[in-house]
């Protein structure tokens, strides 16, 4: 599905937005009839509470949506469009004293509210309501941020058999031929050719091969590179998961679709940058030939690493392709990935939490998050832990018997292969594991609007 506002001359119903301290002034503006009624309903105007006002033939003629306190604001992201699934089908405008940095988030989280996942179930509403941009709002905008949110969900949502690697790389062409990008891939044994080892490694046991894809867009401006890890299914190879912890590795790509819904972001909206995009594809399955626990295995940067488990496999693939990232000059690069259980233990499902030592780039994407209502929270690169990934028989261990700072020790395992001054890596999960405003449960976008409106202040755009 498409997210879309409704005709800026469209014949729209009002949607009065108002606080509970706002609702007596309200009140006395609609006349006496509403006022009795909202009081009669019982409404206080607590965050994404909704009456229908109807009119003197009983049709609904406008709406009134509590927008709360600006506490229960910050406790529930998005929380006015909880208002919006009881609203009629039809074009709705909002009414109310709402600074152009709400209307723009009320504008986001409605279009992001619409969105179903229907490739397998007819999705249940006859209609949707749906909103007129609202004055000051840049409505391109918004809609790509949308546009490139819908992508990673429809990614992360449909399942591994209709989404391993060579379904992947179909998505990856397609979204480049959207926006006249282009595309290069290395696939199966061509990968122990071309410099690939750990991306084939990791996906050699599956009958779908692996592969590493590029994509380039863009002749001017500041370099920027995104990686993102692909893994399509993760058993956890020859260490294989209980089935819990299976139940939600068609997730595991969540980091490759999120980048793609970035760049399908930035390309829709022309920033002036040179984008490089690099996915790693594989599945992670059990067999005869697949990777081994203590197998080592040299990398395309010459680091040996040695695989103490075989479900540390998602730091491999990406090691590589952080090598071959950093192999041309590039002013920003970025990885993304469905990392780790450490980072979710540390911060929850709600929260991309990434790592960056950079000050200034880390200002800039903490104001993205804000602008983008894109939470995210910085963990530290800690250089006290590099003795923990070494594991004296190798260069490095993709999985050190620690126990501790999971996430931390995979991110400093990553920048071994980065090496780039400016570095960000995201270790998100990718799944909203009950629903919320704006994000139904399942696949979800994390970081990628943060770093979008980070791009000026981290790239000087």
């Amino acid at each position: 599905m498409t997210p879309a506002f409704a005709d800026p001359g469209a014949v729209a119903r009002p949607l009065y937005i108002v606080t509970p301290d706002g609702l007596a002034d309200l009140a006395a503006r609609l006349g006496a009839v509403a006022a009795a009624w909202l009081t009669a309903t019982g409404f206080k105007g607590d965050l994404g509470e909704l009456r229908l006002l109807p009119g003197p033939e009983g049709a609904v003629v406008g709406a009134v949506a509590g927008y709360g306190t600006a506490a229960a604001r910050r406790r529930l992201r998005f929380g006015l469009v909880k208002a919006v699934a009881g609203l009629p089908a039809g074009d709705w405008r909002i009414e109310g004293d709402l600074t152009r940095v709400e209307r723009a988030e009320v504008a986001l989280g409605w279009l992001l509210s619409a969105y179903r996942f229907g490739s397998y179930r007819k999705p249940k509403e006859a209609g949707l309501a749906r909103l007129v941009c609202p004055a000051g709002v840049e409505a391109a905008r918004i809609m790509a941020m949308a546009r490139g949110e819908y992508l990673t969900r429809d990614l992360i949502n449909t399942p591994a058999q209709d989404m391993g690697p060579g379904e992947l790389e179909a998505a990856f062409v397609a979204l480049a031929g959207r926006h006249g990008a282009a595309v290069s891939v290395v696939r199966g044994e061509d990968l122990l050719e071309q410099g690939f080892p750990m991306v084939h490694a990791v996906g050699r046991a599956s009958p779908r091969a692996p592969r590493i894809m590029e994509m380039r867009w863009g002749a001017a401006g500041p370099a920027l590179t995104l990686v993102g890890k692909g893994v399509c299914f993760d058993t956890g190879g020859l260490n294989l998961k209980p089935s819990n912890g299976m139940s939600l590795m068609k997730k595991d790509m969540g980091g490759a679709a999120t980048v793609m819904g970035l760049a399908q972001m930035i390309m829709e909206l022309q920033l002036p940058v040179r984008l490089r995009v690099i996915v790693p594809a594989v599945e992670n399955v059990v067999a005869g030939n697949a990777l081994k626990p203590k197998d080592i295995l040299t990398s395309r940067k010459g680091l040996t690493v040695e695989v103490n488990d075989t479900d540390a496999e998602g730091r491999l693939i990406l090691g590589d392709a952080l090598a071959w990232a950093v192999e041309e000059p590039c002013d920003l690069l970025v990885s993304m990935a469905t990392l780790t259980g450490a980072a979710r233990v540390a911060v929850g499902p709600d929260l991309a939490p990434y790592y960056c030592d950079d000050a200034g780039l880390v200002a800039a994407l903490e104001a993205g998050a804000a602008e983008g209502c894109d939470p995210v929270w910085r963990l530290p690169f800690h250089d006290a832990y590099e003795s923990v990934i070494e594991p004296g028989i190798a260069d490095l261990d993709n999985a050190p018997g620690f126990g501790f700072a999971g996430s931390i020790t995979a991110a400093l395992f990553l920048r071994r292969f980065a090496d780039h001054p400016r570095y960000v890596h995201f270790d998100i999960y990718g799944h909203t594991p009950t629903e919320a405003p704006a994000r139904p449960k399942g696949g979800v976008g994390q970081g990628a609007r943060a770093v979008l409106c980070g791009l000026p202040g981290m790239l000087g755009l």
